[in-house]
Protein backbone atom coordinates (compact mmCIF):
# COMPACT_ATOMS: atom_id res chain seq x y z
CA UNK A 1 0.00 0.00 0.00
CA UNK A 2 1.85 3.54 -1.08
CA UNK A 3 1.91 5.92 2.28
CA UNK A 4 3.11 9.52 1.89
CA UNK A 5 6.90 9.57 2.71
CA UNK A 6 5.66 11.73 6.06
CA UNK A 7 3.06 9.48 7.20
CA UNK A 8 5.58 6.53 6.68
CA UNK A 9 8.41 7.79 8.75
CA UNK A 10 6.00 9.43 11.24
CA UNK A 11 4.14 5.59 11.64
CA UNK A 12 7.86 4.22 12.26
CA UNK A 13 8.92 6.91 14.56
CA UNK A 14 5.11 5.80 16.93
CA UNK A 15 5.80 2.02 16.66
CA UNK A 16 9.37 2.21 17.02
CA UNK A 17 10.18 0.39 20.30
CA UNK A 18 13.73 -1.11 20.11
CA UNK A 19 15.77 2.49 19.88
CA UNK A 20 14.20 3.79 22.83
CA UNK A 21 12.49 2.10 25.78
CA UNK A 22 11.44 4.87 27.72
CA UNK A 23 9.78 6.85 24.86
CA UNK A 24 7.97 3.48 24.24
CA UNK A 25 7.10 3.55 27.68
CA UNK A 26 5.40 7.18 27.68
CA UNK A 27 4.13 6.18 24.31
CA UNK A 28 2.28 3.36 26.28
CA UNK A 29 0.96 5.87 29.29
CA UNK A 30 -0.54 7.99 26.97
CA UNK A 31 -2.44 5.43 25.23
CA UNK A 32 -3.17 3.72 28.29
CA UNK A 33 -4.77 7.21 29.81
CA UNK A 34 -6.66 8.57 26.91
CA UNK A 35 -8.19 4.35 26.77
CA UNK A 36 -8.74 4.86 30.02
CA UNK A 37 -10.26 8.44 30.62
CA UNK A 38 -12.68 7.88 27.07
CA UNK A 39 -14.17 4.32 28.35
CA UNK A 40 -14.90 6.34 32.02
CA UNK A 41 -16.56 9.02 29.78
CA UNK A 42 -18.49 7.37 27.91
CA UNK A 43 -19.61 4.42 30.68
CA UNK A 44 -20.87 7.91 33.27
CA UNK A 45 -22.23 10.07 30.61
CA UNK A 46 -24.68 6.80 29.39
CA UNK A 47 -25.36 6.56 33.10
CA UNK A 48 -26.36 10.03 33.76
CA UNK A 49 -28.30 10.35 30.63
CA UNK A 50 -30.45 7.35 31.97
CA UNK A 51 -30.70 8.67 35.64
CA UNK A 52 -31.56 11.94 33.70
CA UNK A 53 -34.49 9.84 31.51
CA UNK A 54 -35.54 7.93 34.57
CA UNK A 55 -35.92 11.21 36.31
CA UNK A 56 -37.78 12.90 33.18
CA UNK A 57 -40.00 9.90 33.05
CA UNK A 58 -41.50 9.54 36.78
CA UNK A 59 -41.30 12.72 37.97
CA UNK A 60 -42.62 15.16 34.71
CA UNK A 61 -45.33 11.91 34.31
CA UNK A 62 -46.70 13.23 37.16
CA UNK A 63 -46.02 16.76 37.39
CA UNK A 64 -48.26 18.53 34.55
CA UNK A 65 -45.85 19.92 31.65
CA UNK A 66 -48.17 22.83 31.55
CA UNK A 67 -51.26 23.99 32.85
CA UNK A 68 -52.82 26.88 31.35
CA UNK A 69 -56.03 29.29 33.05
CA UNK A 70 -58.47 28.85 30.42
CA UNK A 71 -61.15 29.69 32.49
CA UNK A 72 -62.24 32.97 30.63
CA UNK A 73 -62.40 31.33 27.22
CA UNK A 74 -64.29 30.27 25.31
CA UNK A 75 -64.17 26.21 24.76
CA UNK A 76 -63.63 26.32 21.31
CA UNK A 77 -61.02 28.10 21.68
CA UNK A 78 -59.76 25.74 24.84
CA UNK A 79 -59.55 22.81 22.27
CA UNK A 80 -57.16 24.75 20.09
CA UNK A 81 -54.97 24.22 23.19
CA UNK A 82 -54.75 20.99 22.08
CA UNK A 83 -53.64 21.75 18.05
CA UNK A 84 -50.41 23.20 19.25
CA UNK A 85 -47.16 21.87 17.71
CA UNK A 86 -45.55 19.77 20.23
CA UNK A 87 -48.89 18.80 22.58
CA UNK A 88 -49.90 15.78 22.77
CA UNK A 89 -53.27 16.30 24.19
CA UNK A 90 -54.80 18.16 26.23
CA UNK A 91 -57.52 17.64 29.40
CA UNK A 92 -59.59 19.76 31.76
CA UNK A 93 -57.95 20.00 35.08
CA UNK A 94 -58.50 21.59 38.95
CA UNK A 95 -55.13 21.48 41.38
CA UNK A 96 -55.62 22.11 44.80
CA UNK A 97 -53.31 21.93 48.13
CA UNK A 98 -54.93 19.59 50.68
CA UNK A 99 -54.22 17.14 53.58
CA UNK A 100 -55.39 13.48 53.59
CA UNK A 101 -56.18 11.77 56.87
CA UNK A 102 -56.23 8.55 58.10
CA UNK A 103 -56.60 6.15 61.26
CA UNK A 104 -52.53 6.32 61.56
CA UNK A 105 -52.30 10.10 60.78
CA UNK A 106 -52.33 12.72 57.72
CA UNK A 107 -49.84 14.13 55.00
CA UNK A 108 -50.24 16.95 53.40
CA UNK A 109 -50.93 16.69 49.48
CA UNK A 110 -51.32 18.05 46.15
CA UNK A 111 -54.69 16.91 45.05
CA UNK A 112 -55.31 16.76 41.35
CA UNK A 113 -58.84 16.55 39.87
CA UNK A 114 -58.40 14.61 36.28
CA UNK A 115 -60.84 13.31 33.25
CA UNK A 116 -59.94 9.81 33.79
CA UNK A 117 -60.09 8.86 30.63
CA UNK A 118 -57.39 11.07 28.80
CA UNK A 119 -55.09 10.56 31.93
CA UNK A 120 -55.71 6.41 31.38
CA UNK A 121 -54.40 6.87 27.85
CA UNK A 122 -51.32 9.68 28.91
CA UNK A 123 -50.32 9.05 31.87
CA UNK A 124 -47.35 7.60 33.13
CA UNK A 125 -49.44 6.71 36.43
CA UNK A 126 -51.85 4.67 34.20
CA UNK A 127 -48.67 2.46 33.00
CA UNK A 128 -47.99 1.79 37.15
CA UNK A 129 -50.46 1.53 38.79
CA UNK A 130 -50.61 -1.56 40.87
CA UNK A 131 -54.13 -2.24 41.80
CA UNK A 132 -57.27 -0.84 40.52
CA UNK A 133 -57.32 1.65 37.41
CA UNK A 134 -58.54 4.75 36.65
CA UNK A 135 -62.00 3.55 35.34
CA UNK A 136 -62.84 3.26 39.05
CA UNK A 137 -62.88 7.36 39.03
CA UNK A 138 -66.67 8.09 38.32
CA UNK A 139 -68.14 10.99 39.36
CA UNK A 140 -70.11 11.12 42.81
CA UNK A 141 -68.42 7.93 43.75
CA UNK A 142 -65.81 9.99 45.63
CA UNK A 143 -62.69 7.57 44.74
CA UNK A 144 -59.32 8.81 45.21
CA UNK A 145 -55.94 7.51 43.55
CA UNK A 146 -52.72 7.46 45.90
CA UNK A 147 -49.23 6.28 45.35
CA UNK A 148 -47.96 3.12 47.36
CA UNK A 149 -45.62 5.33 49.18
CA UNK A 150 -48.30 6.95 50.63
CA UNK A 151 -50.35 4.06 51.47
CA UNK A 152 -47.61 2.57 53.50
CA UNK A 153 -47.05 5.98 55.53
CA UNK A 154 -51.10 6.10 56.06
CA UNK A 155 -51.57 2.03 56.12
CA UNK A 156 -54.00 2.52 53.48
CA UNK A 157 -55.59 0.06 51.22
CA UNK A 158 -57.91 -0.49 48.02
CA UNK A 159 -61.35 -0.55 49.67
CA UNK A 160 -60.58 1.64 52.68
CA UNK A 161 -61.81 5.20 53.27
CA UNK A 162 -59.93 8.17 54.07
CA UNK A 163 -60.27 12.30 54.45
CA UNK A 164 -59.42 14.47 52.51
CA UNK A 165 -59.76 17.84 53.61
CA UNK A 166 -58.96 20.58 51.30
CA UNK A 167 -56.94 24.08 52.07
CA UNK A 168 -58.55 25.87 49.18
CA UNK A 169 -62.14 25.80 50.46
CA UNK A 170 -63.69 26.53 53.99
CA UNK A 171 -66.85 26.59 55.40
CA UNK A 172 -68.58 28.49 58.57
CA UNK A 173 -69.71 26.54 61.33
CA UNK A 174 -70.99 27.39 64.89
CA UNK A 175 -67.26 26.28 65.97
CA UNK A 176 -65.80 29.03 63.49
CA UNK A 177 -63.99 28.68 59.57
CA UNK A 178 -64.07 24.90 58.98
CA UNK A 179 -61.92 23.57 55.79
CA UNK A 180 -63.98 21.60 53.66
CA UNK A 181 -63.76 17.72 54.09
CA UNK A 182 -64.91 14.90 52.71
CA UNK A 183 -64.56 11.14 53.12
CA UNK A 184 -63.05 9.30 49.84
CA UNK A 185 -62.84 5.31 49.14
CA UNK A 186 -59.12 4.20 48.17
CA UNK A 187 -60.11 2.78 44.33
CA UNK A 188 -56.34 2.55 43.11
CA UNK A 189 -53.09 2.14 43.70
CA UNK A 190 -50.01 3.29 41.48
CA UNK A 191 -45.81 3.29 42.00
CA UNK A 192 -44.33 5.42 39.31
CA UNK A 193 -41.16 5.44 41.95
CA UNK A 194 -40.71 9.27 42.43
CA UNK A 195 -40.28 11.41 45.04
CA UNK A 196 -43.67 12.64 43.94
CA UNK A 197 -45.73 9.11 44.89
CA UNK A 198 -46.29 10.45 48.62
CA UNK A 199 -47.56 13.85 47.38
CA UNK A 200 -49.70 13.82 44.78
CA UNK A 201 -53.20 11.75 45.14
CA UNK A 202 -55.90 12.25 41.92
CA UNK A 203 -59.93 12.19 41.76
CA UNK A 204 -62.50 12.76 39.32
CA UNK A 205 -62.43 15.97 38.38
CA UNK A 206 -65.87 16.39 39.09
CA UNK A 207 -65.27 15.37 42.67
CA UNK A 208 -62.51 17.63 43.19
CA UNK A 209 -64.74 20.55 42.58
CA UNK A 210 -66.99 19.30 45.11
CA UNK A 211 -64.71 19.01 47.72
CA UNK A 212 -63.78 22.13 46.48
CA UNK A 213 -67.44 23.59 47.05
CA UNK A 214 -67.59 24.89 43.54
CA UNK A 215 -68.38 23.82 40.18
CA UNK A 216 -66.11 22.30 37.83
CA UNK A 217 -66.51 24.77 35.11
CA UNK A 218 -65.49 27.70 37.48
CA UNK A 219 -62.11 26.08 38.56
CA UNK A 220 -60.62 23.68 35.87
CA UNK A 221 -58.07 24.80 33.80
CA UNK A 222 -56.41 23.09 30.35
CA UNK A 223 -53.45 20.62 31.24
CA UNK A 224 -51.15 19.77 28.39
CA UNK A 225 -49.18 16.53 27.65
CA UNK A 226 -46.57 16.99 25.36
CA UNK A 227 -44.42 15.34 23.38
CA UNK A 228 -41.10 15.94 25.41
CA UNK A 229 -41.37 17.90 28.27
CA UNK A 230 -38.12 19.53 27.94
CA UNK A 231 -39.63 21.40 24.55
CA UNK A 232 -41.88 23.44 26.41
CA UNK A 233 -40.29 26.38 25.91
CA UNK A 234 -41.38 26.26 22.12
CA UNK A 235 -44.96 25.54 23.38
CA UNK A 236 -45.25 28.27 25.75
CA UNK A 237 -44.00 30.36 22.35
CA UNK A 238 -47.15 28.68 20.27
CA UNK A 239 -49.14 30.04 23.17
CA UNK A 240 -48.29 33.65 23.79
CA UNK A 241 -50.95 34.43 21.15
CA UNK A 242 -53.55 33.15 23.81
CA UNK A 243 -52.30 35.50 26.27
CA UNK A 244 -53.41 33.49 29.07
CA UNK A 245 -51.63 33.12 32.39
CA UNK A 246 -49.45 29.60 32.03
CA UNK A 247 -47.62 27.69 35.15
CA UNK A 248 -45.14 24.82 33.80
CA UNK A 249 -42.89 21.68 35.39
CA UNK A 250 -40.14 24.24 35.52
CA UNK A 251 -41.12 26.12 38.21
CA UNK A 252 -41.73 23.41 40.00
CA UNK A 253 -38.82 21.19 39.93
CA UNK A 254 -36.29 22.72 37.60
CA UNK A 255 -33.57 23.22 40.03
CA UNK A 256 -33.85 19.22 40.62
CA UNK A 257 -32.89 19.04 36.62
CA UNK A 258 -30.57 21.81 36.72
CA UNK A 259 -28.69 20.18 39.28
CA UNK A 260 -28.75 17.12 37.73
CA UNK A 261 -27.59 18.39 34.28
CA UNK A 262 -24.79 20.48 36.50
CA UNK A 263 -23.53 17.32 38.05
CA UNK A 264 -22.91 15.31 34.37
CA UNK A 265 -21.13 18.56 33.10
CA UNK A 266 -19.02 18.78 36.03
CA UNK A 267 -17.92 14.62 35.43
CA UNK A 268 -17.63 15.14 31.89
CA UNK A 269 -15.32 18.07 32.47
CA UNK A 270 -13.24 15.69 35.21
CA UNK A 271 -12.66 13.41 32.92
CA UNK A 272 -11.94 15.37 29.50
CA UNK A 273 -8.99 16.63 31.68
CA UNK A 274 -7.94 13.13 32.44
CA UNK A 275 -7.96 12.26 28.76
CA UNK A 276 -5.99 15.90 28.55
CA UNK A 277 -3.70 14.92 30.73
CA UNK A 278 -2.81 11.46 28.87
CA UNK A 279 -3.05 13.50 25.43
CA UNK A 280 -0.58 15.81 26.37
CA UNK A 281 1.61 12.79 27.51
CA UNK A 282 2.32 12.77 23.62
CA UNK A 283 4.16 15.70 23.79
CA UNK A 284 6.76 14.46 26.28
CA UNK A 285 7.32 11.59 23.85
CA UNK A 286 7.44 13.53 20.66
CA UNK A 287 9.67 16.01 21.72
CA UNK A 288 12.12 12.83 22.96
CA UNK A 289 11.76 11.89 19.75
CA UNK A 290 12.53 14.90 18.15
CA UNK A 291 15.83 15.30 20.27
CA UNK A 292 16.58 11.81 19.54
CA UNK A 293 15.73 12.19 15.72
CA UNK A 294 17.94 15.26 14.96
CA UNK A 295 20.52 14.10 12.47
CA UNK A 296 17.55 12.34 11.07
CA UNK A 297 15.88 15.53 10.44
CA UNK A 298 18.59 17.46 9.44
CA UNK A 299 19.64 14.81 6.64
CA UNK A 300 16.22 14.97 5.25
CA UNK A 301 16.12 18.71 5.23
CA UNK A 302 19.22 18.70 3.19
CA UNK A 303 17.77 16.28 0.93
CA UNK A 304 15.08 18.57 0.06
CA UNK A 305 12.16 17.75 2.35
CA UNK A 306 9.89 20.70 2.95
CA UNK A 307 9.28 22.40 6.38
CA UNK A 308 6.13 21.31 6.47
CA UNK A 309 6.60 17.26 5.30
CA UNK A 310 8.97 17.45 8.68
CA UNK A 311 6.16 18.96 10.32
CA UNK A 312 3.86 15.83 9.28
CA UNK A 313 5.99 13.45 10.06
CA UNK A 314 5.72 14.28 13.67
CA UNK A 315 1.63 15.25 13.31
CA UNK A 316 1.56 11.70 12.24
CA UNK A 317 3.37 9.97 14.57
CA UNK A 318 1.35 11.77 17.54
CA UNK A 319 -1.68 11.28 16.04
CA UNK A 320 -0.99 7.44 15.41
CA UNK A 321 -1.06 7.29 19.64
CA UNK A 322 -3.92 9.24 19.66
CA UNK A 323 -6.15 7.71 17.58
CA UNK A 324 -5.09 4.14 18.73
CA UNK A 325 -6.38 5.41 22.44
CA UNK A 326 -9.49 7.04 21.43
CA UNK A 327 -10.13 3.30 19.12
CA UNK A 328 -9.54 1.28 22.22
CA UNK A 329 -11.19 3.75 24.46
CA UNK A 330 -14.88 3.74 22.46
CA UNK A 331 -14.27 0.22 22.18
CA UNK A 332 -13.89 -0.09 25.98
CA UNK A 333 -16.57 2.26 26.46
CA UNK A 334 -19.44 0.66 24.39
CA UNK A 335 -18.34 -2.86 25.69
CA UNK A 336 -18.52 -1.36 29.51
CA UNK A 337 -21.85 -0.06 29.11
CA UNK A 338 -23.46 -2.69 27.21
CA UNK A 339 -22.06 -5.18 30.40
CA UNK A 340 -22.20 -2.85 33.05
CA UNK A 341 -25.23 -4.32 35.02
CA UNK A 342 -23.86 -8.06 34.38
CA UNK A 343 -20.66 -7.31 36.03
CA UNK A 344 -22.26 -5.32 38.85
CA UNK A 345 -24.23 -8.26 39.28
CA UNK A 346 -21.37 -11.03 39.29
CA UNK A 347 -19.78 -8.20 41.73
CA UNK A 348 -22.62 -8.17 44.09
CA UNK A 349 -21.99 -4.45 43.94
CA UNK A 350 -24.52 -2.99 45.64
CA UNK A 351 -25.59 0.20 43.16
CA UNK A 352 -28.40 -1.36 41.80
CA UNK A 353 -30.45 1.86 41.61
CA UNK A 354 -32.81 1.01 39.01
CA UNK A 355 -36.41 0.90 39.21
CA UNK A 356 -37.37 -2.78 40.43
CA UNK A 357 -34.12 -3.69 40.92
CA UNK A 358 -33.27 -4.39 36.84
CA UNK A 359 -30.43 -2.30 37.57
CA UNK A 360 -28.63 0.85 37.10
CA UNK A 361 -30.47 3.26 34.11
CA UNK A 362 -28.27 3.39 30.86
CA UNK A 363 -28.85 5.57 27.80
CA UNK A 364 -26.33 5.39 25.40
CA UNK A 365 -26.70 8.67 23.08
CA UNK A 366 -24.29 8.34 19.66
CA UNK A 367 -23.96 12.07 19.44
CA UNK A 368 -22.40 12.22 22.89
CA UNK A 369 -19.89 9.18 21.50
CA UNK A 370 -19.41 11.42 18.16
CA UNK A 371 -18.80 14.51 20.59
CA UNK A 372 -16.26 12.89 23.11
CA UNK A 373 -14.78 11.12 20.35
CA UNK A 374 -13.84 14.63 17.98
CA UNK A 375 -12.59 16.39 21.29
CA UNK A 376 -10.11 13.39 22.40
CA UNK A 377 -8.44 13.75 18.64
CA UNK A 378 -8.83 17.27 18.59
CA UNK A 379 -6.29 17.16 22.09
CA UNK A 380 -3.95 14.94 20.40
CA UNK A 381 -3.60 16.96 17.18
CA UNK A 382 -3.15 20.30 19.84
CA UNK A 383 -0.33 17.88 21.38
CA UNK A 384 1.42 17.30 18.19
CA UNK A 385 1.70 20.86 17.31
CA UNK A 386 4.50 22.01 19.87
CA UNK A 387 7.14 18.71 18.96
CA UNK A 388 6.40 19.51 15.44
CA UNK A 389 7.35 22.94 15.56
CA UNK A 390 10.39 22.00 16.99
CA UNK A 391 11.55 19.48 14.45
CA UNK A 392 10.87 22.22 11.94
CA UNK A 393 13.30 25.08 14.27
CA UNK A 394 16.21 22.34 13.76
CA UNK A 395 19.01 23.39 11.61
CA UNK A 396 20.79 20.94 9.66
CA UNK A 397 24.12 22.58 10.19
CA UNK A 398 24.33 22.40 13.40
CA UNK A 399 22.44 18.69 13.76
CA UNK A 400 24.72 17.38 11.45
CA UNK A 401 28.13 19.43 12.78
CA UNK A 402 29.61 16.52 15.18
CA UNK A 403 28.20 13.53 13.14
Amino acid sequence: MFYPVSAFIGLRYAKASKGNNFIAFINFFSVAGITLGLTALITVLSVMNGFEGQLKQRILGIVPHIVVDSRNIAPVHREKLGQISGVLASSDFIESEGVIQSRKGLQGVMIQGVVPQVMAEHSVIAQNMLMGDFSLLEAGEYGVIIGRALAQQLDLRPGDHTRLISAGASVYSPFGRMPSQRLFTVVGLYDVGSELDDKVVLLHINDAASLLRSKAEKLRKTRLFLHDAFDYLKVLDSLAPFNLPTDNWRSRQGPLFDAVKMEKNMMSLMLLLIIAVAAFNIVSALVMVVTEKQGDIAILRTQGMSALKVMEIFLFSGLYNGLKGTAYGVFGGLLLVSQLNNILALLQAPIMLGNGGQGLPIDLQWHQVGLVVALSLLLCFVATLYPAYRAVKIEPAKALKYE
